[in-house]
């Protein structure tokens, strides 16, 4: 008997949860008359920063911007070699290109689908810079190994963490940070969203006043206090700066989201634990990891088909597609796209490969229902039979 989706609409692979709550918020600043970035960003950074235990954390208007002011804080520039995985979103290896430096691909653990520190430091050369470590869809990646390793070649750390807002590495979160920056995502395919938005992690006070600087055009007095000052400010331009504010509207909507968090994650991994039980049943499909110390907020839940399973990847996507069940491809590989295309990156990434080629990103949203997991769940054995 054909499965019938629940409500007879498409399950999507994700959705973000917004309430009432933030309407309110965003109500507020509208009507306050300061939207663009102002006080309501200062508190959010204030509470994110004390939500992962970081010293400073500076707002801005996408992960992306993040990446990008990261290195260019930590002094990458043309012909630095910066090691990061190729299986992330293309924003990760993107960015490095921002500052004219080289992304130079590692591989990753097939387990944990991160960088493997096993095979980092036959990448390193005289030119190798930092390493950009990816917390992939919510799991944090090997911190001390890739620290260690960057600790006896002289190398920065800089975390990726658009993911993994709320996952901890060895009892704590990500973010705290467990390298010199962190850079999160605000995305709505995120746990917390503010439609787009980034923020930046750092323990170090230099560090968090350059971003500051860098994020508002290089500007050295913030807009709220010379819009607050009794006396008249002129403010410099001593570098080079960018235009990467968050604004008020999108940090009103953070801090009602950071106050959701707790809820968000725990309800993520209950169904993460329920996908879990069930996907185990199956022989030819993998569920995600936890390894001990490591405690994934189940961003994405993604699964991996095994190279002899009954029917191909894509041809599971589409079957739970026609069935109403939104699906998306494992995470890509950003070296097999057009501006990163060379021969011997397939020869050097035989793992990375195998992720992009067999795995694939289940729905999974807070809004979701245990009849709609159940569709999903019984959608992929239907889809499996009939192949």
């Amino acid at each position: 008997m054909k499965a019938t989706s629940p409500l007879n609409q498409v399950i999507p692979i994700a959705k973000p949860f917004v309430g009432l709550e933030e309407e309110a918020a965003v109500l507020e600043v509208l009507r306050s008359g300061w939207l663009s970035q102002g006080p309501r960003v200062a508190q959010f950074e204030k509470e994110f920063a004390a939500f992962v235990s970081a010293k400073h954390a500076v707002a801005v208007s996408s992960c992306t911007t993040a990446l990008h002011l990261a290195l260019v804080a930590a002094g990458t520039g043309p012909g630095d070699e910066v090691l990061c995985p190729s299986l992330s979103f293309i924003a990760t290896a993107n960015s490095i290109r921002y500052v004219l430096g080289t992304p130079i691909f590692v591989d990753i653990d097939p387990h944990t689908y991160n960088l493997d520190p096993n095979r980092l430091e036959a990448a390193i050369t005289p030119r190798t810079r930092s390493i950009l470590a990816v917390h992939q869809i919510g799991l944090p990646a090997a911190m001390n190994e890739i620290n260690e390793i960057a600790r006896r070649h002289n190398l920065l750390v800089i975390e990726d963490a658009a993911c993994a807002i709320g996952s901890e590495y060895q009892g704590k979160r990500i973010g705290a940070p467990h390298s010199l920056m962190a850079c999160f995502s605000f995305h709505p395919r995120k746990i917390l969203t503010t439609g787009e938005g980034g923020m930046i992690t750092t323990n170090d006070d230099s560090i968090a006043a350059q971003l500051r600087l860098l994020r508002q055009h290089g500007m050295n007095i913030s807009d709220v206090a010379r819009h607050n000052t009794k006396r008249i400010m002129t403010e410099r331009y001593d570098e080079v700066g960018y235009n990467f504010r968050m604004t008020d509207m999108q940090a009103a909507v953070g801090i009602v989201q950071l106050d959701r968090i707790h809820n968000f994650i725990a309800r993520r991994r209950t169904m993460a634990a329920r996908y879990t039980e069930e996907i185990s049943k199956i022989a030819w499909l993998t569920p995600p990891c936890e390894p001990e110390g490591l405690r994934h907020n189940f961003q994405s839940y993604m699964v991996r088909l095994a190279e002899d399973a009954p029917l191909s990847r894509d041809r599971l996507m589409q079957g739970l597609l026609d069935l109403g069940i939104s699906t998306r491809r494992g995470i890509m590989a950003t070296h097999r796209e057009k501006p990163y295309l060379e021969p011997k990156w397939d020869q050097l990434l035989p793992q990375t490969n195998v992720a992009m080629n067999n795995c694939i990103i289940l729905p999974l949203f807070h809004q979701m229902t245990e009849q709609e997991q159940t569709f999903v769940l019984d959608g992929i054995r239907e889809v499996s039979a009939c192949r």
